[in-house]
Parts: structure tokens; C-alpha cells; sequence
């Protein structure tokens, strides 16, 4: 069902921006829903944006206006641009594809949903 790798995590401090990077391969990517997760030490899994085929988006209401997704469809990558980071919002990363749908839904911001999911990238934010 694919590979999912993610890249870009990094040390930073508090207020500061980070764009992470998802690249796929061998699944169709440009005709199902991804997402970002993070996950915090001792915290379950939580979404933080999705995407839809053909470039819809959903942010969690927590980071709204704070962060936007994106996909390049024709580079099998998907986006995460952080901005104006918070310590609490220190995490490992993850980049995760839903092979069901097309169009994410209000079911995709389980982590369950997902079928595919990458390794992660550790985010420190530092106040």
C-alpha cells in the first residue's frame, strides 16, 4: 500500500516557523485523502490537517490559521507549513493516507482511518 517518508522536523524555538515534508510512493497519491498527525509523549495520536483530492482542506481549530496544507500531486508530496509554533505543539509528525476515500471527512481526523502511515519527524519547539 505505499511508503510514506517525512522529513523537516527540527529544533525551534517558540514562534518560530517550520515546514515539514511528506513524499510518497507506490500508491496512487493524487486520488486519496492525507493527513498530518502529531504525537506528543504520553498523548494520543491527534490530527492536525487533512487534504482532499483535488486540494480541499481541514485544519484542526487548534492550529487554524496557523499552519496550511498542501500537496504537490505531480511530486507525490504533501505539505505542512507551522507557523508562530508553541511549545506545547512539540511533537513527532506524522504524514498518514486514507486509501478509502477520496475526500477526507469528519471520520478522518481518527487516527484508525488510516491505512498508510510514515515513520514520523520530531518537532521541538523551545520557549
Amino acid at each position: 500500500q505505499g511508503q510514506l517518508v517525512e522529513s523537516g522536523g527540527a529544533s525551534v524555538e517558540a514562534g518560530q516557523s517550520l515546514k515539514l515534508t511528506c513524499t510518497a510512493s507506490g500508491l496512487h497519491f493524487s486520488e486519496v485523502c492525507m493527513a498530518w498527525f502529531r504525537q506528543a509523549p504520553g498523548k494520543e495520536r491527534e490530527g492536525v490537517a487533512l487534504s482532499s483530492k483535488a486540494g480541499g482542506t481541514t485544519y484542526a481549530e487548534s492550529m487554524k490559521f496557523r499552519v496550511i496544507i498542501s500537496r504537490e500531486d505531480a511530486k507525490n508530496t504533501l505539505y505542512l507549513q507551522m507557523n508562530n509554533l508553541r511549545p506545547e505543539e512539540a511533537a513527532t509528525y506524522y504524514c498518514a493516507a486514507d486509501f478509502h476515500r477520496r475526500y477526507c471527512n469528519r471520520n478522518s481526523w481518527r487516527a484508525s482511518e488510516y491505512d498508510t502511515w510514515g515513520q514520523g519527524t520530531q518537532v521541538t519547539v523551545s520557549s
